[in-house]
């Protein structure tokens, strides 16, 4: 299966209907429906429906869910020596990546005598979904977990869909020892969603969820954030978008497009060039690549999906890329540095033709759970701030008060809220 290629070199300006460009559209209404029904089992009779829901979904349902630290480290034991390794390295760059996000705000004196700052607080309790199936994401516990331990949430809680044997995969198991994930769960799909948002007899209810899923994860995470648990960010299929002049290596570009297209079958990969000659040449090279592929399946029916444009100029590429907002943006071009100064909507981007989407979702140090679907047109990556909450803080002297006092009474008694005034006006009054 071919990306489909459109020749949009000749138009001139934004195209009133947009540029052709769709993400693929799921059946939403009937979706939700499903899963709300799961979501009020789990919170009306927990742990049983979840145990139901595991049996049916994953046909298995180990007791207890939760393993023990001598379980962890068993299954830990079995991982190979150079994947151990290969955590470890991928760790240690999240760390020192995420350790840079800490920072002590100052205290602001805005007045003489009224001083404001913020503190930085971790949430207490967090959970971590981590899908398995045929491709257990151990990356994105590092992702999830690292900036979690380092902002200081007290309680980081893992659920995972375990496999036909009741158990998780090894590399999942070792990573979470290794980062200090507080419990795990094995536990998966919209049940495990549930469990985490409303808590069952075993499982304890979090304060915020985090983490990739299918269609039906992501929709159990928006309906409960409804509810008022947070969530990290309205999340969609995996999506690639490339920006590729002439001095791009087609090898290299087919290779980034079908890394992201062996994600899944409704992921989405977006070609965009003013070179007809590379996209030519791109195009065929993803046709034989993924031939190479194990999941060569899954990545041809994304391939239907994508597309691939000729456009007039870099400007009108940096156009259509800031519209379509790509959670993933490799800029594999000449000047990427200068290039980059345009982007304006994006969750990650990646600079020249030696910076493959892959070491993002590994091992840069970056994270790789990013806004999809669009919405990093106002969402960011996760990050340590995604953590924590951010608390003001204030305090006046008399001064300060007298200071600032007859702005505020001026301004309650202009919005005809009477107190707020009287709650200064009382205090520079007189003594309590």
């Amino acid at each position: 299966m071919k990306m489909i290629v459109t020749d949009i070199s000749r138009v001139t300006g934004r195209p009133a209907g947009g540029w052709g460009l769709s993400r693929p559209v799921m059946d939403m209404r009937s979706l939700e429906q499903a899963v709300a029904g799961i979501l009020e089992e789990v919170r009306r009779d927990g742990d049983a429906a979840v145990r139901k829901y595991s049996l049916l979904y994953d046909q298995s349902a180990p007791v207890p869910a939760e393993l023990d630290a001598m379980e962890v480290e068993a299954g830990a034991e079995c991982v190979g020596e150079a994947l151990k390794a290969a955590i470890r390295q991928a760790a240690d760059n999240i760390r020192a990546f995420h350790l840079q996000q800490l920072s002590d705000e100052p205290v602001v004196e805005t007045l003489p005598g009224v001083r404001c700052w913020r503190k930085a607080v971790a949430i207490e309790k967090v959970g971590l979904y981590i899908p398995g199936g045929s491709a257990p994401l151990f990356s994105t516990l590092l992702m999830l977990s690292i900036p979690a331990k380092i902002a200081g949430c007290r309680e980081i809680v893992l659920c995972s869909p375990p496999d036909s044997r009741g158990g998780l995969h090894p590399a999942i198991l070792y990573a979470a020892k290794l980062v200090g994930v507080t419990r795990i769960v094995r536990v998966g799909g919209v049940q495990a969603i549930g469990a985490m948002a409303y808590g069952t007899e075993t499982i304890p209810r979090v304060d915020k969820i985090f983490g990739p899923g299918n269609q039906y994860v992501t929709c159990a995470k928006q309906l409960v954030q409804r509810e008022g648990v947070a969530i990290d960010m309205p999340a969609g299929p995996s999506e690639v978008a490339v920006y590729a002049d002439e001095t791009a290596g087609p090898s290299f570009v087919a290779a980034d497009l079908l890394s992201q297209a062996e994600h899944g079958g409704d992921s989405q990969v977006v070609l965009v060039s003013p070179s007809a000659g590379i996209v030519e040449r791109v195009v065929a090279e993803v046709a034989r690549q993924v031939e190479l592929l194990p999941r060569a399946e899954i990545a041809r029916k994304a391939l239907s999906g994508s597309r691939a444009f000729v456009v007039r100029d870099e400007e009108q590429a940096m156009a259509l890329l800031n519209d379509y907002a790509p959670e993933h943006l490799i800029l594999a071009c000449r000047e990427p540095d200068r290039v980059a100064g345009s982007v304006i909507n994006a969750g990650s981007v990646f600079l020249g033709h030696y910076s493959p989407e892959s070491v993002g979702d590994y091992a840069s140090g970056t994270n790789h759970v990013l806004p999809t679907n669009g919405h990093s047109r106002a969402y960011s990556g996760v990050s340590v701030d995604s953590f924590v909450k951010k608390i003001t803080f204030q305090q006046l002297t008399r001064e300060g008060l007298a200071g600032i006092g007859a702005t505020v009474m001026r301004m309650a008694e202009a919005e005809g809220l009477e107190a707020h005034a009287r709650a200064v006006s009382i205090r520079l009054e007189g003594d309590n």
